[in-house]
């Protein structure tokens, strides 16, 4: 943690004043002016130093209250566990209604990372943890043909359908049909090879739009396997049909993932 500049004690501030505002009347005052703004710095409540300002801008967290209403959506799914270390929980969704509040639509239970659930901004690459915030749906994606009533985009597995998560690659965090040159097999997902859990899926949009090299790639919400995930949202593969079917792009769909209370928390709809 960088260390933040002590500022001065308001008391010893003030006891110092008197000594030195006869010297302050007597410079020039262009340099008076800059003598009085330098001391204003020092003395301002949560002023830090620069290198304390980019240490904080390099995990910036998302904004206090995470509001579907925010982003357009009129659909949302909520991924919920009891707390930052389970791996289970419950996934809601919801459509928004003409007053403003939000009409809940069904519910399942979900499973979550075998690493629990970390802040989005602050997750690794590799620790089987779930991101939290607030995620956009950008597509869904299956083995199977998508359910009656699809409406999202929907693009089917092939063998030549790869999710690529070498961070050394352009591809990063990406679907790839074929796998480039530039993404190792080794650290890439042959979506085929999942035929349980991307018989159906959604794409949670985490570290999609501006990929950061090592946060994660290919979080998902899709079908239960045998027990907790990589990182991905699961629930049963009934839920997830239905929420291919429910699921409408004009309604600008997000999921958000956290728990009830704590940093990782999300909103109550």
């Amino acid at each position: 943690m960088t260390r933040i500049g002590r500022r001065p004690h308001p008391r010893r501030c003030r006891a110092l004043a008197p000594r030195r505002l006869p010297l302050l009347l007597r410079l020039p005052l262009r340099l008076t002016l800059r003598l009085c703004l330098c001391a204003a710095l020092l003395v301002a409540p949560g002023t830090t130093t620069a290198t304390a300002t980019v240490t904080a801008n390099t995990a910036e967290p998302p904004p206090p209250a995470w509001s579907a209403a925010s982003v357009g959506a009129r659909q949302l799914i909520t991924a919920e566990a009891p707390g930052a270390r389970s791996t289970t929980g419950t996934l809601s969704w919801w459509d928004r209604r003409p007053d403003g509040g939000w009409a809940r639509r069904g519910r399942a239970p979900a499973r979550f990372g075998a690493g629990g659930l970390v802040e989005g901004h602050r997750r690794k690459q590799g620790t089987a943890t779930t991101p939290t915030g607030l995620y956009a749906l950008p597509f869904g994606f299956g083995l199977r043909p998508a359910p009656p009533g699809t409406s999202i985009r929907y693009r089917r597995v092939t063998a030549d359908s790869w999710w690529c998560q070498d961070p050394a690659s352009a591809a990063y965090n990406r679907w790839v049909a074929p796998l480039p040159r530039d993404c190792a097999p080794g650290r890439a997902e042959r979506l085929a090879s999942y035929r349980t859990q991307y018989a159906h899926a959604l794409v949670v949009a985490f570290n999609y739009d501006r990929p950061v090299r090592g946060r994660g790639a290919g979080i998902f919400l899709h079908v239960n396997g045998r027990g907790a995930t990589a990182g991905c949202v699961s629930v049963p593969a009934d839920t997830m049909a239905r929420l291919l079917a429910w699921v409408d792009p004009r309604a600008r769909p997000h999921i958000a993932i956290g728990t009830p209370t704590g940093p990782t928390a999300i909103p109550r709809p």
